[in-house]
This record gives C-alpha cells, structure tokens and sequence, in this order.
C-alpha cells in the first residue's frame, strides 16, 4: 500500500516525469541543467507548468463545486447550526470558494448582508484563501501528503478559532452600515441547470487563471532564483531552526505582499531546500494568502478599524503558533 502510495504521488502529484522530461528538453537545446542557469530554466519550467495543470483543473472542479453554495443557500445551511458548529461548517465552506482573499471579501460582505453571525463570516473569510481543496493537492505535490494535510487543518483551526475569538468580542457594532443595511433577496438567485454550472466554470478557470499566471510566473521565478542563487548558509541562518524568531519574521514579511497560494508554493519549496525551517515557510505562506495588504485595504471598506485591526492581530498570532507547532514536529514530518 505504501509503495503503491509513494507510486501515485511522485507520478500524479509531483509529476517528478515533467522534471524529467523538461530536463531532457533542455539538454537538446545543449543547456547545461547542472549548472545554475540550467537548474533555474528547469526549475521555473516544471513549477510554471505543474502548478498550471493543476490550477486549470482544480479551478474548473471547484468553481463547480461552488456553483451549489451560492451566499443564500450557504445563509441557509450555515443557520441550521449554532455555536462552534457554524463556524466549522463555515471555515469548510471556505475550502471550496475563491483562491485569494480579494476575491473572497465580496462573498464574506453577502454573507453579511445575508444575517450570518459575525464570527461565523470571519471563519469563511480567514479560512478561504488560506487553505483551499486547491492547495491540498499543490501542496502535497511539493511537500507530501502528510504535510498538506496537517496544513489544512491547521488553517481550518485558525480559521474557526479566530472567528468565535470575534464573534467573543462582540464586534458587530465594527461593520460598516451599509453592509448590515444591505438587501438580501434570495429569490433573485435562479437556480442553474447543468450547462450553466459547466459554463460557470469554465468562465471561472481562464478568469482566475489570467489573474493568478503572473503571480505563478513571479513567483517561480523568485523561487528559481533562490534555489539556485542564494547561498543555504544565508537562509538558514535567518529562516532556519537556530533562529528562534524565522516565524514572526516570516510573517511579517509576507503580510505586505499579495499573493495567492499558488504563487508562494514555489518561493516556500526554495526556501525549504536551502535550510529555511517548515513553519517558518508555512508561516510565510499563510501570511501572504490571509493578511495581503491589498486585501486588508479592501476589507477596511466593509468593516471599522477596531474590527479590522482585530482580524489581522487574531490571524497573526494563530499563524505564529502555528509555525511553532510546525517547528516543534518538522523531524517528524520531513
């Protein structure tokens, strides 16, 4: 079972036969893939084109998927339950929407508008572009399986834990008016039949695609550039285990880039090959997808200061725990 396990991992999802084949194309081209520029032209090409694949599929199955959980029918489901029980339901939902928080600000304002409890919307919007069945996969085929799903889980701890901090807190009064005051007319929501969902998206895979290739393309280019320019002494001594504070820096220097998880993967395996510890890179990966600067300037249109100055400090300080525990159990992991 393990070998048929390890078989089905290297050739489905590390597609380890693209590495090879790219490194062939290059030796026919007369590029020397052992030296730094030949490992940098395969490295950029097998990450631009593996992450591709995946993205277009997973994009294409999970906007179907979330073709069924329109923000009414969502309100709908998530009113059946009460407690800690919303907000997981809510922090799961998360998994199977948008892929970066300026895209799933708009349905966490419907949310709103819809009557969903405060906390309950902040599980969404903390669990959506953090963790995703998209990153599942792209993370599994980059750091294994075991890995991606420790991930997850993690994000989705975050993500409801954080929400039922705030919902505690009693911070409704922090939300903009217009947003509470919104209309929400669930009878405007037709429902759609099979080719429209086919439709929805296909329309939903080259959309976010177009958005997400330069990001991909930035991303694997810095993370190129890293595994094959920067030396492991330099990483390490910064981002690895004998620096005791890699996570919080790692955390703050991701909160003012933006991203989406598809884009830091490929500067996250760099940085992990040259000696940077597994929490610190997962730290910086949450940080980048959940507390994007362009997204915090968003979501300051929809909420108060005090509410947003809240979610960022609650996301923070769950994403450096978590980088701690990662830390404390890598040996075990890798």
């Amino acid at each position: 079972m393990t070998e048929f396990f390890n078989s089905f991992e290297s050739v489905f999802l590390k597609l380890e036969w693209l590495n090879g084949f790219i490194e062939y194309l290059l030796c026919l081209l007369n590029i020397d893939t052992k030296s730094a520029f030949g490992s940098a032209l395969n490295f950029f090409f097998y990450d631009v084109i593996k992450i591709s694949i995946f993205l277009l599929v997973l994009i294409f199955t999970i906007s179907y998927i979330q073709s069924y959980f329109p923000p009414h029918k969502t309100k709908d489901i998530i009113s059946k339950f009460k407690g800690v029980k919303a907000n997981i339901l809510a922090a799961l939902l998360g998994t199977v929407t948008p892929f970066c928080s300026c895209s799933s600000i708009p349905l966490f304002i419907g949310f709103t508008a819809a009557g969903v409890r405060t906390g309950v919307t902040f599980s969404f919007l903390i669990s959506s572009p953090m963790v995703d069945l998209g990153s599942l996969v792209i993370l599994s085929s980059v750091f294994g399986f075991k890995i991606a799903a420790i991930y997850v889980v993690s994000g989705i701890v975050i993500a409801v834990l954080g929400g039922m901090f705030i919902q505690r807190m009693n911070m409704d009064r922090y939300i903009e008016d217009f947003i509470k005051n919104a209309a929400f007319n669930s009878s405007e929501f037709a429902k759609p039949t099979q080719i429209d969902r086919l439709v929805y998206s296909k329309n939903q895979m080259l959309s976010t695609y177009k958005k997400t290739i330069v990001y991909i393309m930035a991303g694997v280019a810095i993370g190129a550039f890293i595994h094959n320019c920067i030396p492991e002494n330099f990483v390490s001594d910064i981002l690895g285990g004998s620096n005791p504070f890699s996570v919080i820096l790692s955390t703050i220097v991701g909160i003012p880039m933006y991203a989406d998880i598809f884009g830091t993967i490929p500067i996250a395996e760099a940085l992990l090959a040259k000696g940077a510890s597994l929490g610190t890179v997962l730290s910086f990966m949450m940080a980048v997808t959940t507390l994007s600067l362009p997204s915090m300037l968003m979501l300051k249109k929809a909420i108060k200061m005090p509410l947003l100055a809240m979610f960022v400090a609650t996301c923070t300080i769950g994403i450096i725990i978590s980088g701690y525990l990662f830390n404390a159990i890598e040996l075990y992991l890798l």
